[in-house]
């Protein structure tokens, strides 16, 4: 019995990560316009000219680049860190986290 629940439990955990079945006869659709960015006041890029914390200055190594790029950095990681390694550093610990709790 304790197999079998263990199995049952490992089929739905794969169960969740699998496609799911498009119904037979609908059609797809191609996009005809894509998102557009978001620009900021003057036409600048979204993350270029913000600044998250107004009383703080914004910190040099952030260009405004990334996506979700504000300028938040009270404790001024990106100064000593490469913030492309953490960007996936970050995606990989939320995958894992997601498959933890599945």
């Amino acid at each position: 019995m304790l197999r079998a629940s263990v199995l049952a439990a490992c089929v739905a955990a794969a169960t969740a990560f699998s496609p799911s079945a498009l119904p037979l006869g609908t059609a797809t659709r191609k996009a005809t316009s894509g998102p557009t960015m978001q620009l900021y006041k003057d036409g600048k890029l979204q993350g270029a000219g913000v600044n998250c914390i107004p009383i703080f200055k914004r910190p040099d190594s952030l260009k405004g680049d990334m996506v979700g790029d504000m300028g938040f950095d009270p404790f001024r990681v990106s100064s000593y860190a490469n913030m492309q390694f953490c960007q996936e550093a970050e995606i990989k610990h939320g995958r894992i986290a997601m498959l933890a709790f599945a």
